[in-house]
């Protein structure tokens, strides 16, 4: 399986370049979109192995993620996983990725990190069971960690996905559409890693983001 390694960053300096080498060990590919990191995190990210898409401002995490889609398919990828660029998600998590990839119908193999919630804060605990349990409604599916960016999708379900979100809302759109069009979605375990750093997802203001995202679906 031909698979690309795809991390949209933000001022994420400190952790990109060992998460780029490491990446680089399983994957053929490391696509970076640097949404207009005012640090030197694209700079770090290309000198450590990576194919990087430069955006000159801000524009969220959604409209990286569909940018960068669009070079995979491009380059006819089977897969591509996607992985924040925090350094919360382990490299060497990929290969289960892979190995469940080729060997389940599935469209989407997504990281499940609710089987080990000692390290994650309570808030994010709550939210994703509230998001998660709200997704599977809607899905028709068990959805048991909606908002895990750690995920494999297929280039044959990729390349049918209808997306329109920009911000983080995404992790759920895509859900949803693959739910949509037929597509199984299976889970692996992972492990995360926490460092004590602010999550950019602002609990509050994404759930109700989420919340009316959900309702304009439906």
């Amino acid at each position: 399986m031909k698979v690309c390694v795809l991390i949209p960053l933000y001022n994420e300096a400190r952790t990109i370049e060992r998460l780029v080498k490491d990446a680089v060990k399983y994957a053929d590919k490391c696509l970076v979109v640097d949404d207009g990191s005012a640090d030197s995190s694209g700079t770090i990210a290309l000198e450590a192995g990576a194919v990087v898409i430069k955006h000159s401002k801000n524009y969220g995490k959604g409209i990286s993620l569909q940018n960068g889609f669009k070079k995979v398919l491009e380059e006819k990828y089977d897969a591509v996983i996607t992985m924040d660029g925090d350094g919360q998600h382990d490299p060497a998590d990929l290969p289960k990725f892979i190995k469940k990839a080729e060997n389940s119908p599935a469209g989407i193999i997504s990281g499940n990190r609710m089987g080990n919630l000692k390290e994650m804060p309570l808030i994010r605990i709550l939210t994703n069971k509230l998001m998660s349990f709200v997704i599977s409604k809607v899905s028709g599916q068990n959805i048991v960690d909606s908002q895990c960016g750690y995920r494999l999708i297929k280039s044959n379900v990729l390349e049918k996905l209808n997306l329109s979100t920009s911000r983080f809302e995404i992790e759920s759109e895509i859900l949803i559409e693959t739910a949509k069009l037929g597509y199984r979605i299976d889970f692996v375990p992972i492990n995360s890693i926490y460092r004590g750093e602010k999550s950019r997802i602002d609990p509050l203001f994404d759930t109700l983001r989420f919340i009316k995202f959900i309702f304009r679906r439906r």
